[in-house]
């Protein structure tokens, strides 16, 4: 699991101000792959590279707790490992049943991946 490293160079996130969160590099996220990140408050999100734009959603499904980064990634669908719960990666919406989860805007920026807590 990669987490939130706080001794790098990156721009620490402050929820006063809305300062980006910086991921990791988008060199670290193939295309069609999935990797989670640890956030400052002790959550996760699972960002995706869908052929080379990103997307982040919370890396928890809502059904079992499961990890969404670990799923199979198909398009713009991740389907969660344990039960199949299928979520589309642009809107957090579940395609199995009436659910939604958070997203979260991913910016590419000069190679770094940055999300905004809110």
């Amino acid at each position: 699991m990669q987490s939130f490293n706080t001794k790098n160079n990156h721009t620490t996130p402050s929820e006063e101000t809305g300062e980006p969160l910086t991921l990791t590099t988008s060199a670290e996220i193939s295309a069609g792959a999935g990797a989670r990140f640890e956030l400052p408050d002790g959550n996760e999100v699972a960002v995706f590279n869908v052929g080379g734009e990103f997307y982040a959603i919370d890396n928890s499904c809502p059904h079992k707790g499961a990890p969404l980064s670990e799923g199979q990634l198909c398009g713009y669908v991740v389907e969660c490992a344990l039960h199949g719960w299928q979520f589309d990666v642009r809107t957090g919406e579940c395609l199995t049943v009436p659910e939604r989860i958070r997203t979260y805007e991913v910016r590419n920026q000069e190679g770094l991946l940055k999300i905004e807590i809110r």
